[in-house]
């Protein structure tokens, strides 16, 4: 089976209701990091905005944010935060043209048919569904994108405990697989605990046998990396070549650790400031057309509150942006849903089994 990205719909602006429609208004910004009242806050989804009659996208989009109108006629869409003062900001809180602004949520609707059944069995998504069509996707998306896109992996602690999980990883990285890896200190902590000692939090990654005063493990890997100055010259340092983050910096794949007030140490290359580090993560975030979020409750929300559902190609073409979360919390996937990220897949399972089984799928292990 060959991928094939979905054609993607512009909206017909030949009808009435697109002709008749006002220019969009806007206010100007009256103080850094403060918009205007009235503000339109923009969805994941394309979004168009009536400008001297004609009817422009917003190309880079996301959540939660408002749209500048620059001095080149051109659209950004920037955190609220982020304003300065004089920004034209989008005005209007209407999303079908009434305002001049028109949200085009179908543009990547397949044309496979559906039943028309008024009740129909699981439809949704829970742990005792059979995912094999899921992953098969998935695999034809990454070999995909592995040539045409980039991939994005959001990544919790949970990989750096299992010793084949970190190798499936590493294996990925290392064919490819990985333009950008995005997580906190814990995940890299503890895979260069594991690559230095093979152990994570103290146990070994493959025996899970707790090692003699195996809790000062990771304390005594953070300070090593610091008394380093950086994670590459500690992994050069020490001669690892094994895990995650040394697959990542053999490879110079961009990491970006979003620090958190419960770290340790934290690492040199963890970013303390919550602001900071989510400006970091968007810089990959705009990059990326296919983001798999991995057992990681708030860096899953905040990435998926980050990624618009569309990306505009270098040639213009708008493609589809693919999001996966994958956690064995139902709870942690529906999270991502009820926040509005509708676009997402959710797999409900063991992030371990997970990326094993996407490594063996892609043939990069055994």
């Amino acid at each position: 089976m060959s991928f094939e990205i979905p054609k993607y719909r512009h909206p017909d602006f030949t009808e009435e209701r697109f002709i008749n429609a006002p220019d969009v208004q806007y206010e100007e910004a009256k103080k850094d990091g403060v918009a205007p009242d009235n503000f339109h806050s923009t969805s994941m989804y394309p979004e168009y905005f009536k400008i001297n009659g004609k009817w422009k996208l917003a190309e880079e989009s996301r959540m939660d944010s408002c749209v500048v109108l620059g001095g080149d006629g051109r659209l950004s869409v920037v955190e609220a935060r982020n304003l300065k003062k004089g920004d034209k900001v989008m005005i209007g809180r209407t999303e079908k043209g009434e305002d001049g602004i028109y949200m085009h949520c179908h543009g990547f609707v397949s044309d496979e048919a559906g039943l028309d059944d008024q009740f129909v069995f699981r439809q949704g998504r829970s742990r005792e569904m059979s995912y094999a069509r899921d992953y098969d996707k998935l695999f034809d998306l990454l070999k995909y994108e592995k040539e045409h896109g980039n991939i994005l992996w959001v990544m919790g602690p949970a990989f750096a405990f299992d010793a084949d999980a970190r190798a499936a990883m590493q294996a990925l990285i290392e064919h490819g697989y990985a333009d950008g890896l995005m997580a906190g200190n814990a995940l890299a902590t503890h895979d260069l605990e594991g690559a230095l000692l093979h152990t994570a939090l103290g146990q070994d990654i493959y025996t899970q046998k707790s090692h003699p005063n195996g809790h000062y493990h990771h304390l005594d890997v953070c300070n090593q990396v610091r008394r380093s100055g950086s994670i590459p010259q500690f992994i050069a340092d020490y001669g690892l070549d094994d895990g995650i983050i040394c697959s990542c910096v053999k490879n110079r794949v961009p990491i970006v650790l979003a620090g958190s007030i419960r770290d340790d140490g934290p690492l040199p290359e963890v970013i303390g400031d919550a602001y900071q580090a989510a400006d970091t993560m968007r810089n990959l975030v705009r990059k990326s057309t296919t983001v798999i979020c991995l057992a990681t409750m708030l860096h899953t929300i905040a990435t998926g509150n980050m990624t618009p559902s569309f990306r505009v190609m270098e040639d213009g073409t708008v493609r589809p942006v693919y999001l996966y979360t994958v956690d064995a919390d139902e709870f942690v996937v529906n999270k991502l849903l009820d926040r509005g990220s509708l676009c997402a897949t959710t797999i409900v399972t063991n992030v371990q089994d997970f990326i094993t089984l996407v490594a063996k799928g892609l043939k990069v292990i055994k």
